[in-house]
């Protein structure tokens, strides 16, 4: 698959070959997850400790109150797995109208139902070798003595304080000191230490119908919230099959709605028709293509994704249908950036991780607490840092994703994983809410177009589109690139996303179809990530 194995694009990475490997956002998470192999155990049991201690090292992007979302490739086959959680019961278009007039970005009332630690739990009762408390050690050990912040994390931190000091219980988790820790100062999480210990002694119940569950809806009782335990309770596990595309002679999967991973699907769909490897990889013509069809996948996203039990207009398997996305690939203008609507398709902060081992397990894992720190909200004694997922609703009358009690809203993150005939290559993702499809077709078109390999295709520069005719660009893009594409009507708006920016990706791919020659990993240069292996 990697024909390139030069990297052209500023970098101080190489990329990292072993039969077992970890590749995530935080080097102490990624060494969490090398003791679980090391220890004996596999891939899954490899995921779900990187997850656990993400929640301590990275606290800016995920936490205990997160969701998460995996594809796996167990040995035999690949399942999806959605952990995101619904509405609370009280939640209803009526109540956001009356008490906010909208729903908001901050606060209690952007809760939803947490899902990451049921998350844990059963990838651990399905495809785990060890047992659940071992993999959680790690996080329990970080949290309660401690650990330096890393420099990219304390900078997150720091812009996250303006935004979320005084949310209910930000200031006594995240503000030791009377302020955010700088980079290299230790940070210390008894109460997530505390929490961790329950999680692991009671496998998840503690959270979910025990003591923290029991803490949760106090707090929220506290700040007129309506989130309850029972809320928690009813919380389940789904297990799905992925949808895919073909692409470049390999299968592309993403996970089903709820989330926006059908976007980069649909966008690879038209570029296959559309015949993009006729472009050099940093080409205008290329990249111009790219950003039309990311434009196009999202309009529809918007209009037509949900929680698909509430998508009875247009399901997902319409907006993938093959002659549908050759019918969106011609409105795209060779010469000229247009600012598209949705189609009618014929009816019919955030972190990633991704682990390997030598018997050929992978998994391809996501967690996150959405913008930054999430709802700002902690749960004190806990360290329960809550999402604030349920922005991700709309109160637009008559839309699949309007605001419903136990309904899941529309969510951002989103796992991938590549197979070809059938049998896995890899498992990729690139974190930062709308980045993420982008992040997904701009990495893939580099590797399956282009040969290049993963950390070449990580560290090469991106763009981002955000509305209409506005695109960022990356600093380090080509002066000459860059003016090639806004002669193509493509507008450059400085982004005011401090946080999210350009996406952090993570890639483990098989170096062949012969599971002895072992992995290749990458770890996105724009995080204090790591790929890590033996």
């Amino acid at each position: 698959m990697f024909t390139n194995w030069h990297n052209p694009y500023p970098v101080s990475r190489a990329p990292v070959m072993a039969r077992n490997v970890v590749a995530t956002t935080q080097p102490l998470a990624a060494q969490a997850g090398l003791r679980m192999l090391l220890k004996g155990g596999n891939a899954i049991d490899a995921a779900i400790a990187t997850a656990a201690a993400l929640t301590v090292v990275e606290p800016c992007s995920n936490g205990l109150g997160s969701d998460n979302f995996a594809i796996v490739w167990d040995g035999k086959r690949l399942q999806g797995m959605n952990s995101s959680g619904a509405a609370p019961a009280g939640w209803n278009p009526a109540y956001f109208r009356d008490k906010h007039g909208q729903i908001p970005l901050r606060g209690f009332d952007a809760v939803t139902v947490p899902g990451a630690v049921a998350g844990w739990v059963a990838l651990s009762e399905r495809f785990g070798s060890l047992p659940f408390a071992d993999l959680l050690e790690p996080a329990i050990e970080l949290a309660e003595r401690g650990h330096a912040v890393a420099p990219v994390i304390a900078k997150k931190w720091s812009q996250a304080m303006p935004l979320l000091h005084d949310q209910p219980g930000f200031a006594e988790a995240f503000l030791p000191r009377g302020r955010t820790p700088v980079a290299g100062e230790r940070f210390v999480f008894g109460a997530a230490g505390r929490a961790l210990r329950a999680i692991a002694e009671t496998r998840g119940e503690a959270f979910y119908r025990g003591d923290i569950a029991a803490a949760i809806e106090a707090y929220a009782r506290e700040h007129g919230a309506q989130l309850r335990a029972s809320d928690l309770a009813a919380h389940a596990v789904e297990w799905v099959d992925t949808i895919s595309v073909p692409f470049a002679g390999h299968a592309v999967h993403e996970l089903p709605p709820n989330g926006q991973g059908i976007a980069a699907l649909m966008a690879l769909g038209m570029l296959q028709a559309l015949d993009i490897g006729q472009y050099d990889v940093d080409s205008v013509e290329g990249q111009h293509l790219q950003i039309e069809a990311i434009k196009l996948a999202f309009a529809d996203t918007y209009r037509w994704v949900a929680d698909p039990r509430f998508m009875t207009e247009v399901r997902a398997a319409d907006l993938l249908n093959p002659d549908y996305l050759r019918e969106r690939a011609r409105l795209i203008d060779p010469v000229r950036a247009i600012d598209p609507g949705p189609g009618k398709p014929p009816m019919g902060g955030t972190v990633y991780l991704t682990t390997a081992d030598a018997q050929g397990r992978m998994v391809s894992f996501i967690q996150s607490n959405y913008l930054g720190f999430g709802s700002g909200v902690v749960v004190p004694g806990w360290g329960i840092s809550l999402h604030n997922r349920g922005h991700g609703f709309t109160l637009q009358d008559g839309h699949p994703n309007q605001v419903a009690p136990g309904k899941r809203p529309f969510h951002t993150i989103i796992p991938g994983f590549l197979t070809r005939e059938g049998q896995p290559v890899m498992g990729f993702g690139v974190m930062g809410a709308n980045m993420q499809p982008q992040g997904h077709v701009q990495t893939l078109v580099r590797m399956l177009v282009h040969g290049q390999q993963p950390q070449a295709a990580s560290d090469a520069p991106r763009w981002k589109w955000g509305k209409g005719l506005d695109v960022d660009f990356e600093a380090t893009m080509d002066p000459a690139l860059l003016a090639g594409l806004k002669a193509k009507g493509h507008r450059f708006e400085p982004t005011a996303d401090t946080y999210l920016d350009f996406g952090s990706g993570q890639f483990i791919a098989r170096l062949s179809d012969d599971i002895e020659d072992g992995y290749v990993a990458a770890s996105d240069s724009r995080r204090d990530g790591q790929a890590v292996g033996f």
